[in-house]
Order: C-alpha cells, then structure tokens, then sequence
C-alpha cells in the first residue's frame, strides 16, 4: 500500500459495489467480487488516488460480515502498492465501529471512514468517545459528517475538540454548505477538509479542501482527477468548464436514489453498475428518465470537449 500515510486527501473514490444473481445468496444478489476488483484497479489506473469500500454507497448495512471484510480485502488486493484503500468502519456503536477499524488495520488499510453512531443521535460526549474508540485501533481516521442521514451534525465546534483526538487526520464534509470549509480550517487547522457531496466539489476545493471523496468517480474517473488537479492548480476557467456540465448529474449524489443513479450511470458508460439489494429497490420511471437525461447531457457534453 502506499507509504503517505499522513493525508488521505486526493480523489478517493466511494465504490459501487457489483452484484450477480445467486439464488442462495441475501435477496437473490451475490457480491461479484471479480467484478469489484476490476473496477477498484480501473478506478485508479484511470488516475484517481484510491478506493473506499463498505460505504453507504458500498451497501455496507446490506453486507453480511463475511462479505463485508471480504470486500474490503478485494479492494486492497485490487489497488496494492498503486493507491490507498479507505475502509468504511461505520456501525451503531463504537465498539462494532472499533472492531471493523481492528480489521482494516489487519488487513492493510491506508485509513478508515466512520460516521458517528449510525442508529442513535448521539451528544457531543458521545461522539467524541465513538471516535477516540475508532481511532485507537491505529489507522488515520477520516471523520464523515452527513447530518442529513445520522441526524447528527459535526459543526466546526465538535470538528475541532474531535481533532485534538490522536489519529484523527481528515473530515469527510458531506452538509452541503461549503462556507464550513473555511470556519473548519479555521477552528481545526489541523484537519484535512475531504469535499463529500460532488455537486459541491468544485466550490469547496477552491476553499481549500485538500480532497474529494467522491460517488460520481465510479462514471467518471478520469474527468473527476483531472477536475481536482484543475481546482487545486487554480485554474478556475477550465475547471468550470469541465465541472458545469456535469454537476446535473453530481446531483444525484446527495439524493435519497444516489445508489441506483451512480449505478445506472455507470451502465450508461458502458461500465456494470447493475442492481442494489434490499432495502434499495430499483428506480421509479420518473426517477431512471432524470438520470438518464442527466448522464446522456454529461456524457455528450465530455465527448464534444474530447472532439
């Protein structure tokens, strides 16, 4: 794996996760774990920094614990030495969190991802004890605030008295308000701002987050690492040329359907996204038009800029 393990910054990329029909597996869907590996290495051989299985858009609460680990090793077997690998630990309490965080660190992570109890609006205290636990198992820990889907909010305050935890490196901000980008650095100069909702990518980079992690790199690898470099080197005209015609689409991300619309993206670029497993059933018709009508735009729109 790859030896910086002081920032996990960079375009790291929230797998889809691939399935195939298996009569004896949950909900008639078994992990195609050939298929994900082959995707993780396209991922970053297409130039983004690494990977991050067993996330929400991983389906990591449809996983039993076998497939759950399992992926997590494919996706570090699949990457070696060439990109890291940021497993998603989260889980409702600290001690099922530390335990994955213990696995990933076995199993030779670069870092994990956790959201803070995920079945219980925990207080400040409580958060803080969740991820002093995380932490203790000994990989860089990137923080994920998502207040929309945990109900609770890691503002500035809390980032900043969580940071001051040992091994806590980065913040996965994901509330959709790119003015926190700057109070964060402000209050935790200390911790790397990670853009988490891609229809705020863009903005929130040239306010100095230091990285994407991202949903829509799974349609779009090459185009997603050449957007960051863009956005990092300052060159703000032709990152917005790049970025516009695609934020239609980024969109999706921060919807309740993001899953099925990342995947269906990815089949319309001629990558197999395919089904998700219960509770996340397929897309209505209204919904498959709009992002197919999304995806076709982004999709001419990269074709004639490539000429």
């Amino acid at each position: 794996m790859s030896s910086d393990h002081t920032s996990l910054g960079g375009v790291i990329v929230a797998t889809a996760l691939p399935y195939r029909e298996d009569p004896s597996a949950p909900a008639g869907l078994a992990v195609d774990y050939d298929r994900y590996a082959d995707h993780c290495r396209w991922l970053v051989d297409s130039g983004c920094r690494g990977v991050g299985p067993n996330g929400s858009l991983g389906e990591y609460s449809s996983l039993t614990d076998e497939e759950r680990r399992r992926v997590a090793r494919t996706a570090i077997e699949a990457v070696g030495a060439d990109g890291v690998v940021v497993v998603g630990v989260h889980a409702p309490g600290s001690h099922q969190a530390r335990h994955w965080a213990e696995l990933a660190a076995e199993d030779g992570a670069d870092g994990v991802l956790c959201l803070p109890p995920t079945m219980y609006r925990a207080n400040p205290g409580e958060v803080v004890a969740h991820y002093e636990a995380v932490a203790s198992a000994g990989l860089p820990v990137m923080v994920y605030n998502n207040p929309i889907d945990t109900k609770v909010d890691l503002t500035p305050g809390l980032l900043a008295e969580i940071a001051e935890i040992d091994g806590v490196v980065a913040v996965k901000e994901f509330s959709g308000d790119v003015r926190r980008v700057l109070e964060i650095r402000e209050r935790a100069p200390g911790l790397e701002v990670v853009a988490g909702a891609d229809d705020v990518t863009l903005e929130a980079l040239l306010m100095g987050a230091t990285g994407w992690f991202a949903g829509f790199p799974n349609v779009f690898p090459a185009e997603s690492a050449e957007l960051y470099e863009l956005a990092l080197a300052g060159r703000l005209e032709e990152a917005r040329a790049l970025y516009e015609p695609l934020v239609a689409a980024f969109r999706w991300d921060s919807r309740t359907e993001f899953v099925q619309a990342i995947k269906l993206g990815m089949d319309q670029v001629g990558r197999y996204g395919g089904p998700c497993r219960p509770p996340r059933g397929p897309l209505t018709d209204a919904h498959r038009e709009g992002v197919t009508a999304d995806m076709n735009r982004a999709i001419e729109a990269l074709q004639r800029r490539a000429g």
